[in-house]
């Protein structure tokens, strides 16, 4: 599976700002990903990976780090192969880059259980 995320950019304290994540086959392998849970993790400069939020194939549970609850909202279309992730009241301290991830997690916030990661997007917030 390859995950393609865009939408990072830089945003003013307080601002909103929306991620998504396309994913697709690698050639020559036969595609699941609609059956696959998606998140997103991100990484600050200097600090270790953070899973953020996650979403099962069908939508019906999420996840989100506690740091984000209320303020962000993961959502997927499986028939356009795409997760989202809403991101509002942005604080300077959510600032990093931000990768979309795919997989068969046993938890939604377990970062290391998902088999797939793709390229990362910078989010930037000013104070």
């Amino acid at each position: 599976v390859q995950l393609q995320a865009s939408g990072g950019g830089l945003v003013q304290a307080g601002g909103s700002l929306g991620l998504s994540c396309v994913a697709s086959e690698r050639a020559g392998s036969d595609y699941a990903g609609s059956n696959y849970a998606m998140g997103w993790f991100r990484r600050a400069p200097g600090k270790e990976r953070d899973m953020v939020a996650g979403i099962r194939w069908n939508g019906g549970i999420t996840y989100y780090a506690d740091s984000v609850k209320g303020r962000f909202t993961i959502s997927r279309d499986n028939a356009k192969n795409t997760v989202w992730l809403q991101m509002n009241s942005l604080k300077p301290e959510d600032t990093a880059r931000y990768y979309c991830a795919a997989g068969s997690p046993q938890s939604l916030g377990r970062l290391y259980e998902y088999e797939y990661w793709g390229q990362g997007t910078l989010v930037t917030v000013s104070s």
